[in-house]
């Protein structure tokens, strides 16, 4: 076992914590500036419509990141629960259909991709005036699915036995790349969106061989073995049950900006969308830290959990949420006193920046207790209960924002729209909030 490994049974939980979740943030904020910096290139060289083109294909995107996350989080889940058991041979079987089943799955998303691409887009609400933008985006990114699903996908499972910084290290190379590329192919070549998609999907190539490397040099505790990429049914059924909830969170929320798109387009317009896509990366990188949180905990927490040390399990729960907590009430006032400013990042459109200033400050009302529902979902899938992990992924997206957003327009127009999130941010935290405390209290006495 590697030292960094033993760490996750020995070591004080908060400098574990910090040790673990501290890169991961910084490699999930340094990464989603593939997305930001895009739009914010996209948007002063392309204009409104190609943030627009954007805003539609975005959400395609994220099935694509879904899928890796399903599998990636499955696999991770499944080795840190064995190393914490010692078990290594179910963490090394674990690793080998990892690897397969991104294969498989990369390939099946990227042909369906191809045959389906007009009918998906028009469903995400593409007008005529915005399909071509989304078109030769979505084009590209599909031909780099197995590296964009590799690269993610081998990052969990880098982060679930305990090497954080090689993990932060490759999110943080690939983001160099794109952020590099980004003007050369977007101004240099004069080929927009077609030049954004370019350079994501070779700095995603950067990241998977990295990723790769990690595994066939011996740096990682858990060993490539050939026999292990057959793909063994029990353990194929293990990841996809906990890593489903991750699809269902992301599918979720691709289901939700679909119905989005098609609402905005009609109670605000083009603009509206674009307005929407603007918010999205702002809340891309304000939730990306607590995300780092949980990727932190994951490990920590999985490997307790095998171990069977349920009161460090318990104190990596509650470390967890006290953090992230602090980090949403923080952006919570950085976005409600500085909207317009960082908007103006994005776009030099005057009626694009007051819309998404107004509209950012009625989403984000809620957003300090956003942090605690995030983790909510992330305590359940790194301790292998695939149907709470599930629910709490689904909740907000599909049961609560989907219908209020349908409804609410009916009698408040676009600023119902807007409106939803707060309302579907509260009856999640409060769902979430019952689940969670009963958890706490089954690992406290166990």
């Amino acid at each position: 076992m590697k030292k960094y490994q033993e760490s996750l049974e020995t070591e004080k939980i908060s400098k574990l914590l910090l040790r673990q979740s501290v890169p991961a943030m910084i490699g999930l904020v340094v990464m989603s500036l593939y997305n930001v910096v895009d739009t914010i290139f996209i948007g002063h060289g392309a204009g409104t419509l190609a943030i627009a083109g954007l805003t539609i294909a975005f959400p395609i995107q994220m099935i694509i990141m879904a899928m890796a996350q399903t599998i990636g989080i499955g696999a991770s889940s499944l080795i840190s629960i064995a190393l914490g058991a010692k078990d290594f041979q179910k963490a090394e079987k674990a690793l080998g259909n990892f690897f397969s089943l991104t294969l498989i799955v990369s390939l099946i998303v990227m042909a369906l991709g191809f045959v389906f691409l007009v009918p998906i887009l028009k469903a995400f609400g593409a007008t005529s005036s915005l399909l071509p933008f989304a078109k030769d985006y979505l084009q590209i990114i599909l031909l780099g699915t197995f590296f964009i699903s590799l690269a993610l996908g081998g990052n969990f499972v880098i982060r679930a036995e305990g090497n954080a910084k090689y993990a932060m290290g490759i999110m943080i190379s690939s983001a160099v790349v794109n952020i590099i590329l980004d003007p050369i192919f977007i101004f240099g070549f004069d080929m927009g969106l077609k030049g954004a998609a370019i350079a994501t999907v070779i700095a995603q190539f950067v990241a998977a061989f990295a990723a790769f490397m990690y595994f066939v040099t011996g740096r990682s505790g858990v060993y490539i073995h050939l026999k292990y990429f057959k793909l063994h049914l029990k353990t194929v059924k293990d990841i996809f049950s906990i890593g489903i909830s991750s699809f269902a969170r992301q599918a979720s929320a691709s289901v939700m900006a679909a119905i989005m798109n098609h609402s905005l387009g009609l109670y605000g317009g083009e603009i509206a969308i674009a307005a929407f896509g603007i918010i999205n990366r702002m809340l891309m990188i304000v939730l990306m830290p607590i995300f780092g949180i949980i990727q932190g905990m994951q490990p920590i927490l999985g490997f307790n959990y095998g171990a069977k040390k349920f009161l460090r399990a318990r104190e990596s729960i509650m470390l967890s949420i006290k953090a992230a907590t602090l980090i949403s009430s923080v952006a919570f006032i950085l976005l409600m006193i500085f909207p317009k400013q960082i908007s103006m990042i994005f776009s030099s459109d005057d009626e694009l920046i007051s819309m998404s200033s107004s509209a950012v400050r009625l989403i984000i009302l809620m957003l300090p207790v956003v942090g605690f529902q995030i983790v909510g979902g992330g305590i359940y899938q790194s301790i292998g209960k695939a149907m709470p992990a599930f629910i709490l992924s689904v909740l907000r997206q599909i049961l609560f924002l989907i219908p209020l957003v349908l409804i609410l327009p009916i009698f408040f127009g676009l600023e119902g729209i807007w409106m939803s999130f707060p309302l579907s941010d509260l009856l999640a935290f409060i769902v979430t909030f019952f689940m969670i405390t009963k958890e706490l209290k089954y690992l406290q006495k166990s």
